[in-house]
Formats: C-alpha cells, sequence, structure tokens
C-alpha cells in the first residue's frame, strides 16, 4: 500500500483503522516527516501527483474490509485530521462469508469535490454558476466527510415539520458550511451510507465480505463466490461493464440486496480506471457519434438504449425527490404497504395501507427508484412501458417529483430545481420524451422485487433506507434481516 502526503506540517502521524462497529487499528506511524508538494489547479481531473510518503505491506491474513486512513497533525494546541481509505477483498478460502457489500465509488468519485469540481459544479469563476467537470480523477483525495463526520451530523432528507409559509431547508448543506466540510458530505459514500449499514449488520452478526464497483468493472467474476450482493444507499453511476457483472452474476442464481436509490448514470473508466467520465447531455460526448450506446448520459436515454430498470427492477428518472427542499417537504418521509402477504413483510406486522419509516427518519427521503406504473384494483402494477423485469412486484411505494419548485423568483437556493431537471430531460430526449416526463413529472419511489433468470433482485428504492437502521425502526430492521436471511441462504445470520 503506497500513501501519497502533501502537508506544510514539519510532523505528522498516521494510522490505518478497519472500519466498522468494532473499529479496529492495524498499524500505525508517529513522528513522519512532512512535505508540501505542488498541485495542479485541475487535480480534479488530472490528479495530483504527489510522491509517495509512505508504504506499507498488508498481511495476506487481513480481513476483508473498509480500512480508513487517517493522517493527523498538531498546531497551535489543536489535531488535524484528514482521512484516505482502501478496500480489502475476501480470499478464497472455506466456509467465506455469503454477503458481499459493494462499495459505491463510482457515486462517491461523481461527487467528490476536492480540487475544486465533480460531475454538478467547480468550474468557472462564477460561484454561483453550477459548471460540471464531465472528467474526474481518482488520484486526488476524498472530500471532507465522505469518509468519517461527527455522530448527529444532519442527512440529505429533511426530517423536520415545515410551518405555513416557512422557507425550505437543506440541513446538509448548511451544517457543511458551517463546519468546513463538503457540500456534498451527505451525499455520497461511507460515512452517511455504508458505514451504518455495517455496523448494524455487524451488531446484527452478519459477516461481510467488501468489494467496489471498480471491481465489477475490472472482475467479471468477482461475485460468483457470495449467495448475496448488497449495495446501500447512492449509487447512482455505473459503467457498462458493472452492469453486465451484476446482471451475469444475478442470472446464473445470484441475489441482489439493494438498499439504495437513484439508479441513473452511464459512465466511463479512463487510464487504468484512474478517471471517470460522464457528460451527461448526449451531444457533448465525444463517443456520441461513434458508439451511442456508450454515450454518458442517463440510462433510459434513446442513444443508450439499456434501460436502468433491466439490471435493478427501478430506475431514479421514474423516481426521484422528497423530503428534500421544496420537493415533497411534508411528505410521510415513510413507505405505504400495498402488498403485506409478500415475504419481504414476514413478522413486520404490516398491513395494506400502513406507513412505516415515516418522518423523522424518513426511510423514504432524498432520492428514490420507480417504474412507470398503474393502479388496478388498489394495487400498484408497472406498466412495463420503461424496460421493467416482467416479474416485479410493486411491495410498496412513496410520492416523488422530478425536482424542487421555485417559488421565490431565485431568491431561495435549491439543491436541484425542477426547471433545470426538466431542461435536462427534454435534451436528453429530444423528440422522444416520454409522456411521463411531461406535465408535472410527478413519480414514486418504491419497494420491489422481481426474478432474473435463477437469480431474485431485492429493491429498496430509497437512498435513506439506512436512516431505519440508524433508528432502530422495527419495521426497516425486519423487512431488512428478511432479505438479508433468505438471500443469503440460511435463517439466521453468520456466525
Amino acid at each position: 500500500m503506497r500513501i501519497h502526503v502533501h502537508t506544510t506540517a514539519q510532523k505528522y502521524n498516521i494510522e490505518i483503522v478497519r472500519d466498522g462497529a468494532s473499529p479496529l487499528r492495524v498499524w500505525s506511524r508517529v513522528g513522519q516527516a512532512g512535505e508540501a508538494h505542488e498541485t495542479p489547479v485541475d487535480a480534479y481531473e488530472r490528479g495530483c501527483g504527489w510522491p509517495v510518503s509512505v508504504s506499507f505491506d498488508i498481511d495476506e491474513n487481513c480481513l476483508s474490509g473498509f480500512y480508513l486512513i487517517v493522517v493527523s497533525m498538531e498546531m497551535g494546541g489543536r489535531t488535524y485530521e484528514r482521512e484516505g481509505f482502501f478496500v480489502v477483498r475476501g480470499q478464497d478460502r472455506p466456509h467465506r462469508p455469503s454477503h458481499v457489500l459493494v462499495l459505491t465509488t463510482s457515486t462517491m468519485t461523481a461527487y467528490n469535490d476536492w480540487g475544486g469540481a465533480n460531475h454538478y459544479r467547480g468550474l468557472g469563476n462564477d460561484p454561483y454558476t453550477d459548471i460540471a467537470s464531465p472528467r474526474l480523477s481518482t488520484q486526488r483525495p476524498v472530500a471532507r466527510g465522505m469518509l468519517r463526520q461527527p455522530i448527529g451530523a444532519p442527512r440529505a432528507s429533511f426530517p423536520g415539520v415545515l410551518e405555513l409559509g416557512a422557507l425550505p431547508r437543506h440541513p446538509s448543506y448548511e451544517w457543511a458550511h458551517v463546519h468546513g466540510y463538503s457540500r456534498h458530505a451527505a451525499d455520497a459514500f461511507w460515512a452517511t451510507y455504508e458505514r451504518p449499514f455495517v455496523v448494524w449488520a455487524e451488531s446484527q452478526g452478519y459477516a461481510l465480505e467488501y468489494l467496489t464497483q471498480h471491481d465489477l468493472h475490472e472482475d467479471p467474476g468477482c461475485l460468483d463466490s457470495y449467495a448475496c450482493v448488497t449495495f446501500v444507499g447512492h449509487d447512482e453511476y455505473w459503467t457498462w461493464e458493472m452492469r453486465d457483472t451484476v446482471e451475469r452474476y444475478v442470472k446464473n442464481g445470484g441475489n441482489v440486496a439493494r438498499f439504495g436509490g437513484n439508479f441513473i448514470w452511464q459512465v466511463r473508466l479512463e487510464e487504468g480506471g484512474t478517471r471517470q467520465v460522464c457528460y451527461k447531455l448526449p451531444e457533448l460526448d465525444p463517443l456520441y457519434e461513434i458508439n451511442p450506446s456508450r454515450t454518458t448520459t442517463a440510462w433510459d436515454a434513446p442513444c443508450v438504449s439499456r434501460p436502468g430498470a433491466w439490471t435493478m427492477g427501478l430506475t431514479g428518472t421514474a423516481g426521484c425527490y422528497n423530503r428534500y427542499g421544496t420537493a415533497a417537504p411534508r411528505s410521510s418521509g415513510g413507505y405505504t404497504v400495498y402488498r403485506p402477504r409478500h415475504w419481504v413483510f414476514d413478522n413486520t406486522d404490516l398491513n395494506y395501507g400502513d406507513v412505516f419509516g415515516a418522518a423523522p427518519v424518513c426511510v423514504a427521503g432524498f432520492e428514490l427508484d420507480g417504474v412507470d406504473y398503474t393502479f388496478r384494483h388498489g394495487l400498484p402494477y408497472p406498466t412495463f412501458e420503461d424496460g421493467a423485469p416482467e416479474t416485479l412486484e410493486i411491495l410498496a411505494m412513496t410520492p416523488a417529483v422530478v425536482g424542487e419548485i421555485d417559488k421565490w423568483n431565485g431568491a431561495v437556493p435549491l439543491g436541484a430545481p425542477e426547471s433545470e431537471v426538466k431542461s435536462f430531460l427534454q435534451t436528453v430526449f429530444a423528440d422522444q420524451l416520454p409522456e411521463r416526463f411531461r406535465g408535472e413529472c410527478y413519480g414514486s419511489g418504491m419497494v420491489a422485487t422481481f426474478m432474473q433468470g435463477k437469480g431474485n433482485v431485492f429493491n429498496a428504492g430509497s437512498t435513506e433506507w439506512v436512516n431505519g437502521l440508524i433508528h432502530a425502526d422495527p419495521f426497516t430492521e425486519q423487512i431488512t434481516h428478511n432479505v438479508l436471511r433468505r438471500f443469503g441462504g440460511g435463517n439466521s445470520p453468520d456466525s
């Protein structure tokens, strides 16, 4: 393992911690000589280019896991810390765990604004104009807050009561600004999503091994040793190859437990996987005229012709925002149950029409996934017009909207203005704009299951599902147990 450190301090300390329910320090050094290095102004795209500062060997018996690299320095009586990470994959051995957690490294890369830009904003000289970088390097630090946050840091969903006439709030952005964290600290990755799931799962007796989305891209057979593959939180960005790996695994009999939401974008990896590309608007991508199916835009775009629902059953373009700014700010924040007899709801005592995970927990918040649907005799059914699998069953639902409505003519900051999203959809689909994106653009977040080949997929359809585990919501916990136990091949957690 080679670590690249840039610091103005004369000395610094470094430690490696296997993170989880019981963090374990596995390596440390104190009094390392500090050195500052020149950093390119476009490090967000090119990478930092810093030399190796510290290296060490990973023991061959090292447990699979997520490892934090914590670098600290002392100045003026205060301690300053920053973090990096690496992941150790599981080894081929007898009696390995049946569950593997795939970390959402592509989405982390998309939101990581260290160096000044990400796939959303940062370019140009006007701080009030969002200009995204379509090309991002993985060879740079991770923005502050994506790897570690203090307990109680706000999440992207709004858990409170919005009074009549009150202005919309984005607590996570406000908190990040005040405390010096990245604006996107609560939008993606370990601290907000995977870590709370791991803490809960380990405390419940589940043994996990670890992979990343980059493993899915580089190694098509990396999932084959596991009964259940889990995705948690925000897995918005995928390559074609990542989807191929998951679809092949499920068709061959594997099970996917997705406790996440917002499945939308195709990206490409270049430079040996060290650079991620996502232009979003098709005509901006140099590959658009050469190989349109690999254009880095929404999976549901006509040029790509590979609906997102094929892989996960649900997609962000049919769902999206809830309990976020002006996007359904006074909704229940939970899911309404429609098929209570499904095995997913075993031992939950939930009935038709019941709501679970409501505010302030908000298991159905921030960004949600759904499909085009209709109602018959009080039950929701997919229309299958957007590529949903024929075996898809919709189990629970909540309202979602395409974006935030601006009632203040630009005077109030919004995270995802409806006008911008509609403009994007019109550009991507042009004269093939689906009917569901015309008019008011209302959608739904959904909990759903389906079979594909010999395997099964459960989709919680919400980035905030893990909040139900954080707050020990009994319904969310029991549903999660039902899925992990059934898909893991047993009725009890791993020993």
